[in-house]
C-alpha cells in the first residue's frame, strides 16, 4: 500500500481569499498527520497566491512526518529549499496565470535549468524528484539529470471522461512506473486523485506515495480534515 501524503496548499487558498489568519495549512497539516497522514505538501509559488513563506518555515518547525516542498526550478525556489532543509524537494512546471499544475515538468526542454536545480539541491543535502508525465523519455532524462525520484502526472487519468480512455492511462502509468524502476529511480503518482479514482493508482504495488490535495481538502470542508484524511486512507490500503 502507498503512503498517502497530504497536500495542504488550499486551505491557504481559502484563507488568502480573505486576506485573514485563518484557516491556518499549519493546523490543517498536523490534523492530516494526526489522521494517519504520512506527509505533508506544500508548493510555494513564486506569486505566493495560497503557501505563504511564513507557512514554509513554521511546517519545516512542526511536521513530524516528512516535509515535501514543490517548487519551480528558479534560483529563488532552491535558495529558499536549501536554507528551509525540507526533507525533499519536488520540481514541478509553474505558470503564473495556471489554476493549478497543469501537465508534468518537461526535463528533456528545459535540461540545463532543471539539470542546475537538481545539482544545487543534492549538494545541500535534499531529495529531490521531479513531477513528469508517464513519458520513457522524460523518465530517462530525470535519471541522467541525477533526481532520486519521479512523482507521475495522473492528471490525464484522472480526467478521463470514458472507461477505456482511463483504462489506456493506467496502463501508461503501469509501463513508466516499470521504465522508471529499471532506471533505479523511485517513484510517486499524484494529480486530481481522488475518492473515486485513487484504488487502481493505489493498487499498484510499486508507487511508494500518493500525493493528494484537492480532493481531501474538498471532503475537510463537510466532514472534517480527521475524517477526510482516514476516509483516503481506507481506499490506498
Amino acid at each position: 500500500m502507498p503512503k498517502l501524503n497530504v497536500n495542504v496548499d488550499h486551505v491557504a487558498t481559502v484563507r488568502e481569499a480573505r486576506g485573514t489568519n485563518e484557516p491556518d495549512p499549519v493546523l490543517a497539516a498536523f490534523i492530516a498527520e494526526l489522521a494517519g497522514a504520512h506527509g505533508i505538501v506544500v508548493h510555494l509559488r513564486e506569486d505566493r497566491r495560497h503557501i505563504q513563506d511564513r507557512d514554509l518555515h513554521i511546517l519545516r518547525q512542526t511536521v513530524k512526518t516528512k516535509l515535501n516542498m514543490e517548487m519551480a526550478a528558479t534560483n529563488e525556489m532552491v535558495t529558499i529549499a536549501s536554507q528551509t532543509k525540507p526533507d525533499m524537494v519536488t520540481l514541478v512546471p509553474e505558470k503564473r496565470e495556471e489554476l493549478t499544475t497543469e501537465g508534468g515538468l518537461d526535463v528533456i526542454g528545459n535540461i540545463k535549468t532543471v539539470s542546475k536545480a537538481v545539482k544545487r539541491l543534492r549538494d545541500a543535502g535534499i531529495f529531490v524528484s521531479l513531477f513528469i508525465d508517464p513519458n520513457s523519455k522524460q523518465i530517462k532524462a530525470s535519471k541522467e539529470i541525477g533526481a532520486d525520484m519521479v512523482e507521475l502526472h495522473t492528471g490525464l487519468y484522472a480526467n478521463s471522461n470514458s472507461e477505456s480512455k482511463r483504462d489506456k492511462e493506467l496502463r501508461k502509468i503501469e509501463e513508466s512506473v516499470g521504465i522508471a524502476l529499471d532506471q533505479e529511480l523511485r517513484v510517486t503518482a499524484g494529480h486530481g486523485l481522488d475518492y473515486t479514482n485513487v484504488e487502481p493508482i493505489a493498487w499498484i504495488e510499486e508507487i511508494e506515495e500518493l500525493n493528494i490535495g484537492h480532493s481531501i481538502i474538498s471532503r475537510s470542508v463537510i466532514v472534517g480534515m480527521e475524517q477526510a484524511v482516514s476516509e483516503m486512507l481506507v481506499l490506498c490500503s
